[in-house]
């Protein structure tokens, strides 16, 4: 005989399909242990892989520095190693493969000196004890800076090939460094580095600041190191050459929020579109709203879409002042207002602004930047710093 409901599940209880009960408590953390797991068990396998191919190619360095020097025994040593690998294990041995786990090698054998010469059968697992949800938790990749990497490597395999792409060493690091702390898929890595982010964020700080992109990658004290030159918004599907309105290019970045604010950078957070303040009876609009939890400041930006103007300098000027005495709190950052603008003349913002205005401008395109071009422009800004 079925019983009555007395009425819903109390909030404690999570129904089963043998019509129990189990503590909701219990289950959430079972489930968090599990999913925990799980996701511990995918780091050391891909621990596993990604040290397994550096060892690999160890080997293969030292097996061609004991025989011909000739390029061409290196090429058939690959080939000959590649079938017989592959005909035993299936796919991933391939001679385009072998030869990346000999560059990685190569590439970092003097930052990891210590890994095991026996890392496949001595690989160092995790140690799970007592508390091993909150070990499994503690994932050190995404909370602070690397300064010096170290074993096991902390991205996947496909990150590094990626990775050895990338010809200068400088470059390299920085996007290592950053797809590492940040938690980058390997498709977002492939768009940071096609946008040409190393460069980008280059051209907007100094010798010592360039370096420190390659060493510690972005770091966000100051107001300038959330800038780039240019912004790079070919994800809103906007046509360069058709006509689109201001509203236009607002609508299409608040539809791509989350690209959006992957491509502004660090600690963003999104508050609000054409957010209307109101003084004298007149209303006043700003395009777009952000929060920086790094820096403790609000952001707020607006956009044009023809060369910029010293109205709008003023306007923003207008804008930021009325943020620092009417919104943010006391104990918060002053304002920063960004200006993105197709075009700007650095003499028309320099003569505008004080010098120590807390506002920028910075020029989008729609389109994904020439990495050469970008080289070329930083190896000039490189030339102009030394000589002034």
């Amino acid at each position: 005989m079925k019983r009555k409901s007395t009425g819903s599940q109390p909030s404690s209880v999570v129904p089963s399909k043998k019509g129990r009960s189990a503590p909701s408590a219990l289950f959430s953390e079972v489930r968090e242990l599990i999913l925990c797991a799980r996701h511990a068990a995918a780091r050391v396998v891909n621990t596993l892989q990604v040290t397994t191919n550096f060892e690999i190619g160890r080997r293969i360095v030292e097996h061609e520095q004991k025989g011909s020097k000739r390029a061409e025994y290196g090429a058939e040593l690959l080939k000959e190693l590649s079938a017989r690998l592959t005909e035993e294990f299936g796919k991933g041995f391939s001679p385009v493969n072998l030869s990346y786990m000999r560059r990685f090698f190569l590439s970092c054998k003097d930052r990891v000196p210590q890994i095991s010469q026996q890392a496949t059968g001595k690989l160092a697992l995790p140690q799970v004890g007592q508390t091993i949800s909150g070990e499994l938790m503690r994932d050190q990749i995404f909370q602070q800076p690397t300064e010096k990497f170290t074993n096991p490597f902390r991205l996947s395999w496909t990150h590094y090939v990626l990775l050895l792409t990338i010809k200068d060493l400088d470059e390299r690091s920085f996007y290592e460094i950053e797809a590492t702390n940040q938690g980058w898929s390997v498709p977002e890595l492939k768009r940071q580095k096609t946008s040409a982010l190393y460069e980008r964020l280059a051209l907007s700080r100094d010798k010592k600041g360039v370096k420190q992109l390659s060493e510690k990658g972005q770091l966000i004290t100051r107001p300038e190191e959330i800038l780039k030159e240019p912004y790079v918004l070919e994800f809103l599907g906007l046509d360069e050459k058709a006509d689109y309105s201001e509203n236009d290019l607002e609508s299409a970045i608040i539809t791509h929020i989350e690209r959006f604010l992957l491509e502004l950078g660090k600690g963003f957070l999104f508050e609000a579109r054409q957010k209307r303040f109101t003084f004298d009876e007149d209303h006043y609009f700003v395009d777009l709203v952000f929060y920086n939890r790094l820096l403790r400041c609000y952001v707020i930006i607006d956009l044009k879409l023809d060369k910029l103007t010293h109205q709008d300098l003023g306007q923003m000027q207008m804008y930021v002042n009325y943020y620092d005495r009417e919104v943010k709190l006391p104990d918060e950052n002053p304002t920063i207002g960004l200006l993105l603008c197709k075009s700007k003349k650095d003499t028309i913002v320099e003569l505008t602004l004080p010098k120590d205005a807390n506002i920028h401008a910075r020029e989008y395109q729609l389109y994904l930047p020439s990495k050469e071009l970008l080289k070329r422009k930083l190896i000039e800004w490189s030339r102009q710093k030394v000589e002034g």
